[in-house]
């Protein structure tokens, strides 16, 4: 049995066996996950039904359970910043900003082979895409 927040199977897989440097992406409802998925990404779906799971739902277990380098999101076509990406400042560790990246050269970067793990939620949220690449766990001191 797990103490960890997070346990869904698929997900703990992908991640304890990615290292640094690998990626990680949360898309929300609207993001073509089946048909961008890269090459070595797991595919879970865990959009029940709209609105159910959210995309911070799922940022604050992986954050909670593997450590976080840096965070990229896709730029609106306007410039403008979503209330979204506020909350996932709030949820990243301290001193992780995000990264707006532009929307096609975010598609390109979330099907990278370096892509380990792609969850698609039933976020309703426009732009409420996260691509988190993995850190590092330093060794005990």
């Amino acid at each position: 049995m797990l103490k960890t927040p997070l346990i869904h199977p698929d997900i703990l897989r992908a991640i304890g066996s990615a290292g640094h440097g690998a990626q990680i992406l949360i898309a929300d409802g609207n993001y073509p996950a089946a048909t961008t998925a890269g090459p070595n990404a797991e595919l879970v779906y865990l959009n029940l039904c709209p609105g159910t799971v959210t995309v911070t739902e799922v940022l604050k277990a992986i954050v909670a359970s593997t450590p976080i380098e840096s965070a990229h999101v896709m730029e609106t076509a306007d410039g403008s910043e979503p209330p979204v990406f506020n909350e996932f400042r709030a949820l990243l560790p301290l001193g992780i900003d995000i990264e707006p990246v532009e929307r096609f050269a975010f598609y390109d970067a979330a099907g990278a082979p370096q892509v380990c793990l792609v969850v698609a939620t039933g976020e309703q949220r426009i732009y409420a895409n996260i691509l988190l690449t993995i850190g590092v766990v330093p060794p005990p001191q």
